[in-house]
């Protein structure tokens, strides 16, 4: 019975190493994905400067690689309402944590409360 515990010690063990081996060792494009939707008292120009202030980040935020924006085109009727689309990429797990501690992300986000409805957020790593 020993020898069975020492065993699953062992693969449990073996199993954790190589894992955490992956997690440091990925390669290619942690993106960040944003969708927003906005309160429908919400003005052009309210939207116009949520818009300014999420590209600005890029500028303001060095672990940012790539920041991709649009508005919603598809004709599909599936959007529940979420009109804007903010794409991020990074190149490691620290980055993107550090890009949500960093202060103008905070400060970014208390400009946007006000107007919006509703966020999605998704994040993955690309797979090729």
């Amino acid at each position: 019975m020993k020898m069975i515990y020492l065993l699953l010690a062992l693969a449990l063990s073996v199993g954790i190493t190589a894992f955490a081996a992956e997690s440091s060792t990925r390669t290619g494009k942690l993106y960040h994905v944003v969708s927003l939707k906005f309160k429908d008292t919400a003005s052009k120009e309210d939207i116009k400067k949520i818009e300014d202030a999420f590209h600005a980040l890029k500028s303001k935020i060095p672990q940012i690689s790539t920041l991709e924006w649009g508005t919603n085109v598809s004709p599909e009727k599936h959007d529940k309402g979420f009109t804007h689309c903010f794409i991020l990429s990074f190149k490691s797990d620290k980055d993107r944590d550090d890009y949500l501690a960093h202060p103008a992300h905070k400060e970014f986000g208390s400009m946007l409360g006000p107007v919006l409805a509703d966020v999605f957020v998704i994040d993955f790593w690309a797979q090729h």
